[in-house]
């Protein structure tokens, strides 16, 4: 069993079971939750990962309908993946060829736009804490950025356009200039709260991470 409420068997049969996943995500209609059920899975059972990434640059190198919804499904998982894990250095090399023979074959098509947005991503990913929320999800399938609503005491609430990348301090950075702040000697640092606690966010925490807890 690993760790958290999923209960897992062998990873040969979550290998499988992945693996019918990633089928059925070619036709599916809402493939949101099945995504996120995917990268939660890979964020368990980290050897996983790599497993997943050459499943779907197989699924991505000639389709049968390039640009497709069922292809365009997978380049959709493929850049969550890219900004949630970093494959092992054998795969990442594999995968940036891909990237490269995608924008190649179909310059300015969808799956090339698909592919400069995962390489920038995977130059950035670190790991994360949790996987994507749903809404981070949407905003990624359309490579776009989510927006965070920051309220600040004794000013109205601040919207802040976020990546998965973005971390708290530079959200409290940009907030501190937007208030006009840049000059005052205080510390200034975001805090979560819920129903049960108030609490820091750490200075490196990545915001996407904070909204999924809130998710």
């Amino acid at each position: 069993t690993a760790p958290g409420p999923r209960s897992y068997t062998t990873l040969r049969d979550e290998a499988v079971k992945l693996f019918n996943s990633l089928q059925q995500l070619e036709s599916e209609r809402d493939p949101v939750p099945l995504m996120q059920g995917v990268l939660q899975t890979c964020l368990d059972l980290p050897p996983l990962v790599d497993e997943i990434y050459c499943q779907l640059v197989k699924q991505t190198t000639e389709p049968p309908a390039p640009g497709g919804q069922g292809d365009l499904h997978y380049w959709q998982l493929l850049t969550c993946m890219s900004c949630t894990f970093l494959p092992s250095p054998p795969v990442l090399r594999f995968l940036r060829f891909h990237l490269d023979r995608t924008e190649n074959h179909f310059p300015a098509s969808e799956m090339a736009k698909y592919a400069s947005f995962i390489r920038e991503a995977l130059g950035k990913t670190k790991g994360r804490e949790c996987v994507p929320s749903l809404e981070e999800i949407l905003v990624l399938m359309q490579r776009q950025e989510m927006i965070c609503t920051v309220h600040c005491p004794g000013a109205p609430a601040c919207s802040v356009a976020i990546s998965s990348h973005t971390t708290a301090e530079e959200v409290a950075q940009e907030l501190v200039s937007r208030l006009g702040l840049s000059q005052s000697p205080n510390l200034f640092a975001l805090y979560e709260q819920s129903r049960r606690r108030e609490q820091p966010v750490g200075s490196a925490t990545l915001l996407a991470d904070v909204l999924t807890r809130f998710e």
